[in-house]
């Protein structure tokens, strides 16, 4: 009962969050309440959570990594695949080394392979984070695409390299060879286990289906299923489970392009996701405030051992670590532009400079989250030896200063750079959207037709058949002329689509409203209020996604 009493506490913290954010007045990010929160329960209620990190690590990763791969936009991926490489492995990789003998020339007392794990730890960007704090501030789609795509990346390998560091603090031993060759076994087995497995699973589903139908509920279900059974099978076999979850959930976006699945389970299986994402982070930062206290015990006493006997220390540490990861990313960033232009005239291509604006705001988006959190709390408790694992609680803790500081310095600092900032225009996929969708249409008449000839063949109804499809073929048509049109034509069809989308939106609400009224008043049943309203409620949702 405690067990499920904490979990219902968590929840509820989650929950409350949500709304505390929005009523803020300023674009609070969403973490930054959700820590205040879990120190808030941990001032009034010992909740006496006990953080085991491989349960932590397997409950809360591979399903945000999977989804992470799956959502990732493919064409920014590709686009920009040389910037995002640049900063997922390059600027880890320098982050590591820069940021980890940094730590250990600061810290004295923390060996140098923890260092290196705690750098590790804190190089993964979380873009989620970035879009709650740019919520009220215009963020180039291109900049988000690449923070988005260099999360992904860089997720996999800060956790990758932080595994080979807790390693060689446990034994002592490392090898600059023997970790290459273990790497490229771990990432390319994590790669391929990854796709194998949803590969695999998805045939299987679909055979299933063709022959037997398809429950929904069970559908939804195996996609939950498929990040822990990549993860597992990949560190069961000793490759890397994390790359196995982020390789699972690109395959899925690929898979699910087959179209197979029914409509209401990929509108239920997303809804399903969405809450799955909020409440995992939540539940991260939430654990994180509510671990706080100790942390900052713990973290002290290791300051005190230092000579240090004041823990105002332990915020100069936190401080200086953030100062050096901004430096460390501004410098990157910076020298890969260079590049980049550099490569750019080489070839005879005209590319703009970027604003020294864009570039420090780059710097500054790449703040810390879930994965950092997530991340730090599997170092290893003991030693191979049985002694405490070293500066384990100093570890944490400045992994937690580091979220706390650069979400609230990217909070101030990315309103302030990107407001009034002249961006390049960005590419209008308006022509791309007006082909897709007069190709559609006219799949959809072919079809109408097609079916209108099997239907009326033998049948008395012919003339009904007939001008059911003549007025459903109407209105395809009717999109596709306006979707051809150019110029002030185009833009009159555009503003008579918008007058048309606010009057169906307000039509739609009108009709649930009465549905509502007649249930209340016992003139239809409940169920019949229920689907019909889920009828409406699914039009609307796809009317206002436009």
């Amino acid at each position: 009962m405690e067990s499920i009493s904490v979990s219902l506490i968590l929840l509820v913290a989650v929950v409350l969050s949500g709304t505390l954010a929005r009523l803020s007045p300023i674009a609070l990010p969403l973490p930054l309440v959700q820590i205040a929160l879990g120190a808030v329960i941990a001032s009034v209620a010992d909740l006496g959570v006990q953080l085991e990190p491989h349960i932590f690590f397997l409950l809360f990763l591979p399903p945000l990594l999977f989804l992470d791969g799956w959502r990732i936009p493919k064409e920014g991926l590709f686009r920009d695949k040389a910037t995002i490489l640049e900063l997922a492995l390059g600027l880890v990789v320098f982050t590591v080394v820069g940021l980890g003998l940094f730590i250990n020339w600061m810290i004295p007392s923390m060996p140098l392979a923890v260092a290196f794990a705690l750098a590790a730890i804190v190089s993964p960007t979380d873009p989620i984070a970035v879009s709650a704090i740019a919520a009220r501030v215009p963020i180039p789609k291109r900049l988000m695409h690449i923070l988005e795509g260099e999360s992904l990346l860089n997720d996999a390998s800060g956790l990758v390299c932080m595994q080979f560091a807790v390693a060689a603090a446990l034994t002592g031993i490392f090898s600059m060879t023997e970790a290459f060759g273990t790497f490229l076994w771990v990432a390319l087995g994590g790669i391929a286990l990854g796709a194998a497995v949803t590969w695999v699973v998805m045939k299987a589903k679909d055979f299933v289906s063709r022959r037997l139908g398809e429950e929904t509920g069970s559908q939804i279900l195996i996609s939950l299923l498929i990040p822990f059974g990549a993860y597992l099978l990949a560190e069961h076999l000793h490759c890397s489970g994390i790359l196995a979850a982020v390789a699972a959930g690109i395959t899925m976006s690929y898979a699910e392009q087959s179209g197979q699945a029914l409509a209401v389970t990929r509108v239920r299986r997303s809804a399903v996701w969405d809450t799955v994402q909020f409440t995992l982070n939540g539940i991260i930062f939430v654990l994180l405030g509510e671990q706080l206290p100790s942390i900052v015990v713990g973290a002290a006493e290791v300051v005190r051992t230092t000579g240090h006997h004041d823990p105002v220390w332990l915020i100069v540490y936190v401080i200086a670590i953030n100062a050096a990861l901004a430096a460390l990313r501004f410098l990157w960033v910076w020298l890969s532009l260079r590049f980049t232009l550099f490569r750019a005239s080489r070839k005879g291509t005209q590319v703009p400079k970027p604003s020294w604006r864009l570039v420090v705001a780059t710097s500054l988006a790449g703040v810390r989250g879930a994965i950092t959190l997530a991340g730090v709390l599997t170092l290893p408790l003991l030693m191979n030896d049985g002694s405490p694992f070293p500066a384990r609680d100093l570890a944490i803790f400045l992994a937690a200063g580091v979220i706390i500081v650069s979400l609230a310095t990217a909070s101030i600092g990315l309103p302030i750079l990107l407001t009034g900032l002249e961006l390049p225009p960005e590419p209008s996929h308006q022509q791309e959207e007006d082909s897709a969708r007069i190709a559609a249409a006219h799949a959809a008449i072919k079809a109408i037709e097609g079916m209108q000839h099997d239907l009326s063949q033998g049948r008395s109804d012919a003339d009904l058949i007939t001008d059911a499809a003549a007025r459903l073929m109407e209105l395809y048509r009717q999109r596709i002329d306006g979707r051809a049109m150019t110029g002030e034509a185009a833009a009159q069809v555009r503003r008579l689509e918008e007058i048309d989308h606010r009057l169906r939106l307000e039509a739609m609400r009108a009709e649930r409203e009465e549905l509502y009224r007649l249930g209340r008043s016992r003139q239809i049943h409940d169920d019949l209020v229920r689907r019909l309203v889920r009828e409406i409620d699914l039009v609307e949702a796809r009317v206002g996604m436009r």
